[in-house]
């Protein structure tokens, strides 16, 4: 992807303006889980070695805009980025008419979210971003897909715009997996709705080789096949849709295959008794939790002769461990095979998490509606104004 990267400039003696994730869990004045800062270290680190002073923007939460939120400050993160860094990282609460900063300085911005026009995308507000700095970097992939005045104004009007080496390497895997696929292509989407993953399954049936489902979207496909999925979550009125969308993928040379068995309940709980059925012999009062044994076996000889496997979605309820064996299966069989396989969303990071994979995928996205829009075939607008400007 031709865009400018950090690596590719130099930053001696330059103001360099960083957009980061790092909306992190916050409980009682301290940061609950840090991946997100963890992983924002190496770009300050790289920043700070070729001689810059580092000034960090992000959001937390979900503040009044244009009000100050005790709730939502930034401070742990200060402090928590401190710690990780070795060295002080000063909050900057009143920042947005200038800041005083010598290079081998880090300043963390009070939260984007405190300031008017943030999230409509405000020029006004851009304008004040971009004049804090010589060289704005890009670097927050998870909010990529948002036009707000930290993301895409600020790059309008900031002398110098690059992507950071987060949101490159990011940009790079998606492009393997989307643009330049080794073939064949499959795909996994699961997830509890059509409805909701609707875009994206279309756009990605019309690429892939094979797309598997899981989760509470195949109940609408075993429907749409003529079968009976119980008191299970479907989307009736979806079905005609999802008929055309297996007709579509047919027609494309792709394939949606309708699981053969599923574990089923007669009851949503962690203690229901999970019973193994052929999808023909659902009963009125199951509940279809996960895809069965036999189904299991056959996705995971699809996912061993891959090219490129792209996960987004678990196959069944797999929060409750007799219901997760064909998360399981699917995991293990992306695990062992030798694909490029890149894998995103909140679910799907769980799953990979609760199997210890983590080291055997490719690449796990940290950008949950970020990753899905890139999946929906969108251009995100903070990269579509790095293209732009580069």
């Amino acid at each position: 992807m031709s865009i400018k990267r950090m690596a590719d400039l130099d930053l001696s003696g330059k103001r360099v303006l960083i957009r980061q994730d790092l909306n992190v869990p916050v409980k009682n004045g301290k940061v609950t889980s840090d991946i997100r800062i963890q992983a924002s270290v190496p770009t300050i680190e790289q920043a700070l070695a070729a001689g810059a002073a580092v000034i960090l923007l992000s959001h937390l939460g979900r503040p009044v805009e244009g009000q100050y939120d005790e709730e939502a400050s930034l401070k742990p993160v200060a402090e928590r980025l401190s710690a990780l860094l070795r060295r002080p990282v000063r909050l900057e609460k009143n920042w947005l008419d200038g800041i005083s900063i010598k290079p081998g300085e880090i300043v963390l911005c009070e939260n984007v979210r405190f300031n008017k026009g943030e999230e409509k995308n405000s020029d006004e507000l851009g304008k004040k971003m971009a004049a804090l700095c010589d060289i704005f970097v890009m670097d927050a992939f998870g909010t990529a897909h948002r036009a707000q005045a930290s993301t895409h104004s600020v790059a309008k009007f900031a002398p110098v715009i690059c992507a950071g080496p987060l949101l490159a390497r990011e940009l790079d895997a998606l492009g393997k997996a989307l643009e330049t696929p080794a073939k064949p292509l499959i795909a996994i989407v699961g997830g509890s709705k059509v409805s909701t993953k609707l875009t994206v399954l279309k756009s990605l049936s019309a690429k892939v080789d094979q797309l598997i489902v899981g989760g509470g979207i195949a109940n609408t496909f075993i429907a749409a096949a003529g079968f009976s999925v119980g008191k299970s979550l479907y989307e009736p009125d979806l079905i005609e849709e999802t008929r055309q969308l297996i007709e579509a993928a047919k027609r494309n040379g792709s394939d949606i295959p309708i699981p053969v068995d599923v574990v089923c309940a007669k009851e949503f709980s962690e203690n229901a008794a999970a019973t193994v059925k052929q999808v023909a012999d659902v009963e009125a009062d199951d509940l279809i939790m996960d895809i069965g044994p036999d189904t299991a076996r056959h996705y995971a000889e699809i996912l061993k002769s891959a090219g490129t496997i792209v996960w987004n979605g678990p196959v069944g309820v797999f929060e409750i461990d007799q219901f997760g064996n064909g998360t399981q299966s699917l995991a293990q069989a992306i695990a062992e095979s030798p694909a490029f396989s890149i894998a995103g969303g909140g679910d799907t990071l769980a799953a990979i998490d609760k199997y210890g994979i983590n080291d055997k995928v490719s690449y796990t996205s940290t950008g949950g509606g970020a990753f899905l829009e890139f999946l929906e075939g969108k251009e995100l607008p903070a990269v579509a104004i790095l293209k732009s400007r580069s």
